[in-house]
């Protein structure tokens, strides 16, 4: 019989096109007659059978079998006078006879991973949420993005404080303390590292067994709703790491869902994730581009989030990623690209920028694969940003080496400009690079105490004044010597030290100064926003460069990466008046405070390829911003 509500919808799922795909599948509370109580759909085309058990019917698999849909692959049962918070599973007898317990892929919450009854979905009635940020979001729709600041605080939320006990803060808890520190700290956004559900905390949440549900061991999804609304209303945005590109072999998970392959690739060469013993997922499966494009729809809209950060874009789009020669085969016209992954990457895209034009969707992305952040319709990936991986490996071999031996380096700090301007890239600085002995940031430092700290303040002057959005990981703001733990809080006990206290009184400030001086920010796609000063003192590890908004107001940037101090430093500039806006070895920062002039004042001497040019001091590792004053 046919069923309005549901066959379309189902229609449009086999086909790879319904992206609300989270209405029709998984739990949902209904009536049926005068019973209230919820229906059950799964999709699972391999079964023999499919039956629902949970609290309710004491996890007995012939109690509630369910029955197929008219499609033959989707199986569906409305079970009466069950509540919210209910735990449930799928029980499949697979088509060889065995019998397997599955969290729902729907599910829109979950057991805790400790639970006692092993990762069981929970029932969970989506009611509206108050939300109070509607002056964010008509501020946001109405915003360039490429043309504004973008500073954003990497955080991984289970391990930005813990309590004494060890226990996590909820999110309502995190919604008063995190949302008040990182708009106290001057940052535009946060992004949380991923959040839907996942069994093992030392995934760092990146191999996830629910991509609707946000991890319950926080909290409900109505207390994460609670925690964006906070932030919205505190004008920072919320971005999400979200993770479409493989999926961790847990039992009750996508693995293998009805017995076979389902959600992963069913090609020998394309199922499985070596390096991260994963499974890959079946880009060329319309069901599997529903489902996870219905998820970062689900996403976007049911949370409000701004954007998502799509992880480990590089491994969905090659099909020799990881892979030696003879463990891979190639595509149609015989090169090593996914083509499935490409389509599902731009159909992605596309479908989000439909509904949410102002939506970030930034790319982590590795390689030198064109377009990743231009339009579809021009032959391009379609997303808006990218994240610059070379710039981050480049600068962090730099700022790692010894000055004595950074003149050989100085092409890492420079080499970036070469293609800046090719994608709309984010400089992270992010989890990835401070842990497994890479060290913190300040640790990667060289030299002694002060001159670690002196390191760290010159290279994030220069992060903030190089085109580009930004990101830092949390902990690097106060200077923690200590790599990312994710079973601990970070260390915030340390700025009752000077030098951490004065450290975060300089990110503070050097934040709020990013967020008020357009020249910082706005022209970032082209030459007409940057002009090198001085790019090949590599003898003096010396670097200066003019930001330009387009009123024509500008930032010189100068930058002593040297363990020496220069006196008398003469560089070209346009005629004028120049005021130091920004100095990173001022005392009230940790420095020496030997700059003491405000302002310089240029003088008729030839230096840099300009008639007129400024003196200065200026001492080793530091940078210093002027702007002209006329």
């Amino acid at each position: 019989m046919a069923n309005a509500q549901t066959d379309f919808p189902l229609y449009l799922f086999h086909h790879g096109e319904n992206f609300n795909t989270y209405e029709l599948m998984g739990a949902h509370p209904t009536k049926q007659g005068k019973k209230q109580g919820y229906v059950f759909r799964v999709w699972a085309p391999h079964a023999q059978s499919v039956s629902v058990v949970g609290e309710f019917n004491d996890w007995d698999a012939e109690a509630n079998v369910m029955k197929r849909m008219i499609d033959g692959e989707t199986f569906e049962l409305f079970i009466p006078s069950l509540k919210q918070f209910d735990a449930y599973k799928y029980c499949i007898k697979t088509s060889d006879g065995r019998t397997l317990f599955k969290a729902d892929p729907y599910a829109f919450h979950s057991e805790t991973p400790d639970a006692v009854v092993n990762n069981a979905s929970k029932l969970y009635n989506f009611t509206e949420f108050p939300w109070s940020d509607k002056a964010y979001l008509d501020k946001r729709n109405h915003t360039n993005i490429y043309a504004s600041p973008m500073n954003i605080y990497e955080v991984n939320l289970l391990s930005w404080k813990q309590h004494e006990d060890g226990n996590y803060y909820t999110y309502r808890e995190l919604a008063s303390e995190l949302v008040s520190y990182v708009s106290k700290m001057g940052y535009t956004h946060v992004e949380f590292m991923p959040l839907t559900e996942h069994p093992f905390d030392g995934s760092w949440g990146y191999q996830v067994t629910g991509y609707f549900a946000i991890t319950s061991r926080l909290g409900t999804p109505h207390d994460f709703m609670y925690l964006v609304d906070c932030f919205h209303k505190a004008g920072i945005g919320v971005i999400l790491d979200w993770v479409p590109a493989h999926f961790p072999k847990d039992a009750f998970g996508l693995y293998e869902f009805d017995g076979e392959p389902l959600y992963e690739a069913s090609q020998w060469d394309r199922m499985e994730n070596k390096g991260w013993g994963t499974r890959r997922f079946d880009y060329g499966r319309n069901e599997v581009v529903s489902f996870l494009i219905s998820s970062a729809i689900f996403l976007l809209e049911k949370f409000h989030i701004d954007g998502l950060r799509v992880d480990a874009v590089a491994s969905m789009l090659y099909l020799d990623y990881d892979k030696e020669p003879g463990e891979w085969v190639p595509n149609i016209y015989g090169e090593n690209k996914n083509l499935e992954a490409l389509a599902f990457l731009r159909r992605l895209n596309e479908a989000v920028f439909e509904r949410f034009p102002n939506a970030l969707m930034i790319a982590e992305e590795s390689t030198a694969w064109p377009m990743i952040t231009k339009p579809t319709s021009i032959g391009g990936v379609g997303f808006n940003f990218k994240w610059n991986m070379g710039w981050m490996n480049d600068v962090l071999r730099y700022i790692s080496t010894n000055p004595v031996h950074r003149q050989y380096e100085h092409n890492k700090l420079t080499f970036s400009m070469m293609y800046a301007f090719s994608e709309n890239y984010v400089l992270p600085i992010s989890h990835d690079e401070v842990v497994h002995g890479k060290a913190s940031l300040i640790g990667k430092m060289p030299g002694d105490y002060y001159e670690k700290f002196a390191g760290m303040r010159a290279f994030l002057g220069y992060m903030m004044s190089h085109p580009g959005k930004k990101l830092n990981f949390m902990g690097s703001e106060i200077g923690q010597f200590k790599e990312w733990n994710y079973k601990e809080g970070i260390e915030f006990f340390l700025t009752q030290y000077p030098l951490h206290k004065k450290l975060g009184t300089m990110v503070k400030e050097l934040n709020f100064l990013y967020k008020s001086t357009p020249a910082l920010y706005e022209i970032e796609d082209s030459w007409d926003g940057f002009e090198w000063l001085a790019a090949d003192d590599a003898d003096r590890n010396f670097l200066a460069y003019q930001r330009k908004d387009r009123a024509g107001n500008t930032v010189v940037v100068m930058i002593n990466f040297s363990g020496s101090d220069y006196k008398d430093y003469k560089l070209g500039l346009p005629k004028g008046s120049y005021k130091v806006i920004f100095n990173s070895d001022a005392v009230r920062f940790g420095g020496s405070g030997m700059i003491r002039k405000h302002v310089f004042h240029t003088d008729k001497a030839f230096s840099h390829g300009k008639e007129n040019s400024i003196t200065f001091d200026l001492p080793k590792l530091t940078c210093v911003y002027l702007i002209k004053t006329h």
